[in-house]
């Protein structure tokens, strides 16, 4: 055969394995990879820089397939490509256990880059990446030495541009100049419900240019020679961002299905397939077929992956010898590891200064800077409050890209994603902050950050309705209890500003997803040589303060209701009753600990307990049991001081005496 034929033959084994996968699943979406096959091969096998052999190469080349329903193209091109993934993976699309789910899932399939399947995450993770490359550019290369030299290469859809978080994210991105960053378009013009004139007529071109991309059509997404000439034009191109406008016809090939809606997200039917493999000159009553030229071809493909990673090898053996000190660091922190000692430099907060959480965490977080370099992030737009820039430090821009401070605009959707493209280098510690009322913006990410077990710190402020005149619009309630609820996340709301430094330390250490829910209002500090926080606030929850004898109620608080449990403490034992307090800052890190530990600090014994939060009390009667009492609040907020709010709403010594009262009564 001609290398034409070769090459077109290839092409069409995608689309017939990824239409197999389809049908034999009857489960799945065919037409994305029908239409979208020829992109895919040409990206693959004549610009994307990887290693099938060693999928983690760390100067590889990142795809990311924003639009994951796809996601039988990508198996297919793993499979060929030599990567972990056998053909009887690819036979078990969408079934239990494989290693081929429904949409791709980081750390459990090779070669996937990054969890997708939420349109537009993918987008916006993947402008992480590219910001992560930059970083880490900065910081390692040196003249003559290159370690750090990839692009960011994805396939997007209709779908994925529709969504807003794809705006905010081509928006930072633009602005950026991450030159690195190049998106194909699947632009078939079709969505679930039909023709996406329906709903999405805007200049796509237009948009992407008053963003500061690089815009290129490609009028037939089977025309190679197109393809090719624009992804070169694409990766000379340095100053801007690019998106390849592809056309493309969802379900190519498929006779009666073809640029209709129903080649989006069902199988073809056996007829259907049929005629296209009878379209493409492949057996009709056989499936899951690689015709021996085109294995042949891939197999070549795979060596010249490998000799790029020997050639990377040789120049990280040269850069080691001519500065040991960065390689060592570089290695380290590809295994995650953090520079020895760090924890040293974890501040401990005097007990006769208030502070506010929030404030505390800045203060960590600029003691932290010089013994962790690659601690990277910002806030949406919110750094003054969140107390989140890093003093002394410069900020991250497209005339300086090796630098700690990160603005991302007022963007908490994008936010959220980058954070996890940035995390998914395996070498930057990424945080990102906004108040706590806006993780309603971040969800999906987050939930993906979970989901991929990956070591984003999320740094939420103004954590109640003590944060006052601001009002119920900025004033979180079930926010908590939200997070709460994302399984793999864990959720920290510290009590002062001791427990918030052993907070940051435990996310350091432990390098899991983390949300840390901080205060506006100043709280006093309480004395780590009078309370053990040091050894509880790792565990979740704790006993802060014993009752003089057996207690008879236990107070259960997180965050700045904590100094409420201890006064009202000090006023009951004035009135002869014995009450333990319990400082909960994590209820995740309490439930993993052995049940001893809980039973010390819970003992199932004492039934009278009453739990203090400001917010919804929704999951509280699993810590108070049948017969406890929950004090929070199950409505909005209001406008005014903090203080007043708080009095209004009933967290009051008074309140907490007459709960107690009806528990055990007071004379």
């Amino acid at each position: 055969m001609k290398k034409e034929n070769v090459e077109q033959r290839c092409i069409n084994t995608i689309r017939i394995l990824s239409a197999d996968m389809v049908e034999k699943a009857k489960s799945g979406h065919p037409g994305l990879p029908l239409g979208a096959a020829g992109m895919a091969y040409v990206l693959w096998t004549k610009f994307l820089k990887h290693n099938s052999k060693n999928p983690n190469w760390p100067n590889r080349d990142r795809f990311v397939l924003s639009a994951g329903h796809g996601s039988a193209l990508l198996y297919a091109l793993l499979h060929l490509f030599g990567y972990a993934l056998p053909l009887e993976e690819l036979k078990r699309f969408r079934q239990w256990g494989s290693k081929t789910p429904g949409h791709p899932e980081y750390g459990h399939t090779p070669g996937v880059e990054t969890t997708t399947g939420p349109l537009g995450q993918g987008f916006a993770t993947g402008v992480g990446m590219a910001m992560a490359e930059r970083f880490l550019a900065e910081y390692y290369n040196r003249p003559g030495h290159t370690l750090v030299d990839y692009h960011i290469y994805g396939i997007c859809g209709d779908g994925d541009l529709m969504e807003g978080i794809s705006a905010e994210a081509a928006s930072i991105a633009g602005h950026l100049k991450l030159g690195k960053l190049i998106y194909l378009y699947d632009d078939n013009q079709i969505s679930i419900e039909g023709s996406t004139s329906l709903t999405f007529s805007e200049s796509v071109q237009k948009r992407f240019e008053a963003y500061g991309w690089q815009v290129i059509g490609v009028e037939d997404g089977n025309n190679l020679e197109q393809l090719i000439s624009a992804l070169a034009q694409t990766k000379a191109e340095e100053g801007k961002p690019s998106l390849i406008q592809v056309r493309t016809h969802i379900g190519y090939g498929s006779p009666n299905k073809q640029d209709t809606p129903g080649a989006h997200g069902e199988p073809l039917g056996e007829a259907e397939l049929r005629l296209v493999k009878e379209r493409f000159r492949f057996p009709p009553d056989q499936d899951f077929i690689i015709p021996s030229e085109v294995r042949q071809r891939f197999c070549k493909l795979q060596e010249r992956g490998m000799r790029l990673e020997e050639k990377w090898n040789e120049e990280f053996k040269h850069y080691a010898q001519a500065y040991p000190q960065e390689a060592a660091d570089w290695k380290k922190a590809l295994q995650g590891e953090l520079p020895s000692d760090w924890e040293k430099v974890v501040p401990i907060f005097s007990a006769k200064e208030k502070l506010a959480t929030r404030q505390a965490s800045g203060k960590i977080l600029n003691a932290l800077a010089a013994q962790l370099p690659l601690l990277v992030g910002g806030s949406a737009d919110l750094a003054p409050s969140t107390a989140t820039h890093l003093k002394g430090y410069c900020d991250f821009s497209a005339d300086q890209y090796g630098c700690p401070n990160f603005h991302f605009g007022v963007r908490e959707h994008a936010m959220g994603a980058i954070l996890n493209g940035l995390a998914l280098s395996k070498q930057l510690r990424p945080y990102g902050a906004t108040f706590l009322v806006f993780s309603d913006y971040m969800k999906p990410a987050i939930r993906l950050a979970a989901v991929m077990n990956i070591p984003v710190i999320f740094v939420f402020t103004h954590d109640s309705i003590g944060l006052g005149e601001d009002g119920l619009t900025h004033q979180p309630i079930e926010h908590l209890a939200a997070l709460r609820a994302i399984p793999n996340l864990t959720v920290i709301r510290p009590a002062d500003a001791n427990e918030t430094a052993q907070a940051w330390q435990w996310a350091l250490q432990k390098a899991k997803p983390t949300a840390l829910i901080l205060s506006r209002q100043k709280l006093p500090v309480l004395d780590p040589k009078v309370y053990p926080i040091h050894q509880g606030m790792a565990k979740g929850a704790y006993v802060l303060k014993e009752s003089r004898e057996e207690p008879e109620v236990v107070l259960i608080a997180t965050g700045s209701e904590v100094q409420l449990a201890l006064s009202a403490q000090a006023a009951l034992q004035a009135k002869g009753k014995n009450v333990r307090v319990v400082s909960l800052p994590s209820w995740e890190l309490f439930a993993q600990q052995p049940r001893v530990y809980q039973e010390q600090v819970l003992p199932t014994h004492i039934t009278k307990r009453v739990s203090i939060e400001a917010g919804v009390t929704l999951g509280w009667e699993r810590w108070v049991g049948s017969q406890g009492e929950c004090i929070g609040i199950n409505t909005f907020g209001a406008s005014a001081p903090g203080e007043k709010v708080m009095q209004e709403y009933g967290f009051t010594v008074e309140r907490i005496e007459k709960v107690v009262q009806g528990m055990v009564g007071i004379k």
